[in-house]
């Protein structure tokens, strides 16, 4: 799954420390003064915990989120 936003966008350099608690990017503070800088930390410890991967990949516009997570062959669900 992919999100991508209309923003800005992340440095190359910012990519990985953005997933650190706490960490919220300058450009960032100025604009928006809540949150806390956890939810991509949270969000990357879940995909993890589910075997996947959550990375900021190059985009044209904006930054651009991807979550991977593995296909399980062979459970299925029931409503």
């Amino acid at each position: 799954m992919a999100v991508i936003d209309d923003g800005a966008g992340i440095e190359a350099a910012d990519r990985e420390r953005v997933f650190e608690r706490f960490v919220r990017l300058e450009d960032g503070r100025r604009r928006d003064t809540a949150g806390s800088g956890l939810g991509l930390a949270i969000s990357r410890d879940i995909a993890h915990a589910h075997q996947g991967t959550l990375r900021i990949e190059d985009s044209a516009r904006g930054a651009r989120f991807v979550l991977r997570l593995p296909l399980i062959e062979g459970r299925h669900l029931s409503a």
